[in-house]
This record gives C-alpha cells, sequence and structure tokens, in this order.
C-alpha cells in the first residue's frame, strides 16, 4: 500500500521543472540507482516466479485440488498480481522519487495496491481459519469448510478489498474533511501517494491491519496448544517408540506458527504502526522511512509461497515437475504426490 507524502524540504531539482507545483525530486547516482534496480528487481522477479509456481501448482496436479488450496491459490494469485502491476512502477517511483505515468494511472495503481494489499491479508487470515478446523476440530472439518465455505471465503477477501481500494481513493474518504489542507499543504505534480486523516489512517489500519492480525494471533495460538495436547496424547498411548516423534510434531508447529506470524508480523507491523502514528505527529515521518515500510509490506508477498508452499514436500515435488517441463507429459496431472 504506498501511503506517504512528498518532502516539503527544498531540493534543486523538481519532478517537472516546467511546473510551479512540481513535486521535489531526488536525483540519486547512477552507482546507487543500479544496484537499488538490481535489488528491486530480484524482489518482483522472485515475487512472480514463487507465486507462479504455486498457481500453476495447484491449477494442474489434481490431488492439489483442495478446499484448503483454493486458498493458498487466491492468495498466490493476489501476490502475483502485485508483482506483475504494482510493484514495476513502485520501483520507478521509489528510485527516480517521482511519478510519470499520469493522475489516472496513479489512482488506479493506487486503488489496486491497496486491494491487493488487502486481499492477501484477508486470504492469510481466512488460511488461518481453515487451519483451525482442520487441527482444532478435525471431526467437523468436511462439514464446516466446504467448497461453498470457501468460495464466500474468497469472494470476501476480495470483494472487501475491492471496496476498501477503490472507494477510498476515487472517493476521497481518505482525505474526507481535510481537503484544503491536503492541496494547500502537500499536494504536487508528479507525486501518486496516499495522504490519509487521522481518521482514515485509523480506520484502515484497524480494517486492513489489526483485525486480522488479532485473529490470526489467537487461531494460531489455539492451534499451537491443541498440538502440543496431541503431542502428548499420542505419546501416553503409544509409549517409548514415539518419543522422538513427539518431539519433532511439536518442534515442526512450533516452527511453522513461528515463521507463519514472524513473517506477517515483522513485515506489517512498522508500517501500520507508523501509518497511525503519521497524523497525529502532524505527518512529520519521512517520505523515504514510510517508501522503505511499503517494500516490506511487499516483502510478505514475496515470502508467502516459501511460508504456505515450500515446507510440504508435495509442493516441492510439484515445483520440481513443472521448472523440469514434466507437466507436459500425459497423465502427469494425475501424479501421486507425496503427503506429509
Amino acid at each position: 500500500m504506498n501511503i506517504s507524502q512528498p518532502g516539503m524540504s527544498e531540493h534543486s531539482d523538481f519532478c517537472y521543472e516546467s511546473v510551479n507545483t512540481s513535486c521535489p525530486k531526488t536525483t540519486y547516482p547512477t552507482a546507487i540507482r543500479i544496484p537499488l534496480y538490481i535489488f528491486f528487481l530480484t524482489i518482483i522477479v522472485l515475487t512472480m516466479c514463487g507465486n507462479l509456481l504455486v498457481i500453476i501448482s495447484i491449477a494442474h496436479f489434481k490431488q492439489l485440488h483442495t478446499p484448503t488450496n483454493c486458498l493458498v491459490l487466491s492468495l498466490a494469485v493476489t501476490d502475483f498480481l502485485l508483482a506483475v502491476v504494482i510493484m514495476p512502477p513502485s520501483m520507478v517511483r521509489t528510485i527516480e522519487t517521482c511519478w510519470y505515468f499520469g493522475d489516472v494511472a496513479c489512482k488506479l495503481h493506487s486503488s489496486t495496491d491497496v486491494m491487493l494489499s488487502n486481499a492477501s491479508i484477508l486470504n492469510l487470515s481466512f488460511i488461518s481459519i481453515d487451519r483451525y478446523y482442520a487441527v482444532c476440530q478435525p471431526l467437523h472439518y468436511r462439514t464446516k469448510i466446504t467448497s461453498f465455505t470457501i468460495v464466500i471465503m474468497i469472494l470476501i477477501s476480495w470483494n472487501l478489498s475491492f471496496i476498501i481500494g477503490f472507494g477510498m481513493i476515487f472517493m476521497k474518504l481518505n482525505i474526507l474533511g481535510i481537503e484544503d489542507f491536503y492541496y494547500n499543504n502537500f499536494h504536487c505534480f508528479g507525486g501518486c501517494f496516499i495522504f490519509q486523516s487521522k481518521t482514515s489512517a485509523i480506520l484502515a489500519s484497524v480494517l486492513s491491519f489489526y483485525i486480522p492480525g488479532f485473529i490470526m494471533l489467537v487461531i494460531y495460538k489455539k492451534i499451537f496448544h491443541v498440538a502440543q495436547k496431541q503431542a502428548r496424547s499420542i505419546h501416553s498411548i503409544a509409549c517409548n517408540n514415539v518419543n522422538s516423534e513427539n518431539s519433532k510434531m511439536e518442534r515442526k508447529a512450533t516452527k511453522t506458527l513461528a515463521i507463519v506470524l514472524g513473517v506477517y508480523l515483522s513485515c506489517w507491523t512498522p508500517f501500520f504502526l507508523c501509518n497511525i502514528i503519521d497524523p497525529i505527529i502532524n505527518y512529520s515521518i519521512p517520505p523515504a522511512l514510510f517508501d522503505s515500510l511499503i517494500w516490506v509490506c511487499y516483502l510478505n508477498s514475496t515470502c508467502n509461497p516459501f511460508v504456505y508452499s515450500f515446507f510440504y514436500s508435495w509442493f516441492r515435488k510439484a515445483f520440481k515437475m513443472i521448472i523440469f517441463g514434466n507437466i507436459f507429459q500425459a497423465h502427469s496431472s494425475r501424479t501421486k504426490l507425496s503427503t506429509d
């Protein structure tokens, strides 16, 4: 989500030299710009390829056609679109410190950015709900998490995100009540950012991060405790021969949950803390810091394929088959993938 504001200090360069109200431009030397482009392109390519592998795997292999993997597919599509549509223009804006694609493109970019970022977070939340029923209520899982339930979850993720993203930008809800303050102090040509009032910043942060984040924390905490109880129960029944297996189960559960929560919270918490604080301290957070935090948020989409897919052996086998072109062989879609 590209929420920041242009710097108000004096610069020798401007995005449009012939326009009086042009945004200031910071020109980086070539020795800095080239490594930056390489760095951001690497992130974009990793995000595209990682999520594309997940999309092809779930779409091609019939064994992966499960309700749970439909949520993973929705997440991968969201993150793939973020890499294809949002990250490249954001890269240019970050390095060139100006937006050269026009006002309409800016609104579409900002709206789509907010939409996809929210969809990604909501998909993560619904995946945690799915895992809760699978681990904590396995006997009721098939009756609770049906194909219809999964479709509703996906529709909520995309429709709610669309309303938040496009509604806020095109209806200018983000500057409602402070229009004069924004246009007199922050608006300039050559910039593409989302300026938010205090109310807008709080509502957007709560809906987009704090509520989903709280839900994930509560759910995964419950899953962790149930997994520990299940491991202890197995130990009490099977006695000595499963001691090492019990320890392995607990370590795997702990590791997976730590990765899920750690990546999610690490990527999104810094940005949303600044997003709420910035209006309170009169928008004094440096634009460069905001832009850096935006890219940290994008990294969550880069990491998602690793967190939700690459740790499972059946996905790893699917990835190998895709990379080596084995999916073009006859009946490859019916390949029996290992399960763990």
